[in-house]
């Protein structure tokens, strides 16, 4: 008896742990705006430290949360008017292994330190329009560069 007591208990702690999962999830991705990326959370090894996640706008920030977290609370937010990209990479080495082949990196600069990005090539124009955006008339200087190397 003992053992069928403790498989019902051990089964209704990985149903809530997965209740709690899709739950977050479905609170955090509720309103659009939803991207996938990826953000560089160590820089101790060359290509390593990515994080998989995704962003979501919510008026002047961007939100980034982690994948596999349970946390409600984005890992980072980024500000639209202290964020200016630097500059636009492929993936190299080992990044190629990390994330799909479609990615393009972007190091950007926030209030706080470097940051870098990454997400698809389709995603970026999206995310440029949007970094950019700015009141009619009002030029945006939140891109540092625009000779960017064609990706």
């Amino acid at each position: 008896m003992a053992i069928v007591e403790g498989l019902g208990i051990g089964f209704a702690v990985v149903l809530a742990v997965l209740l709690i999962f899709f739950a977050r999830r479905a609170l955090v991705t509720r309103s659009g705006g939803i991207i996938r990326l990826s953000v560089r959370v160590s820089t101790m090894l060359d290509g390593r430290g990515w994080s998989p996640g995704f962003g979501r706008f919510c008026g002047e920030e961007l939100r980034c949360y982690r994948m596999f977290s349970f946390a409600l609370r984005p890992k980072r937010v980024l500000f639209r008017k202290t964020l200016v990209v630097e500059r636009r990479r492929l993936p190299e080495a080992q990044e190629r292994l990390s994330m799909p082949a479609d990615w393009v990196i972007l190091r950007c600069t926030s209030q706080h330190a470097p940051v870098e990005i990454a997400m698809a090539r389709s995603t970026v124009t999206g995310f440029l329009s949007w970094l950019e955006a700015a009141p009619p008339g009002a030029a945006s200087p939140r891109l540092a560069s625009q000779d960017w190397p064609a990706a």
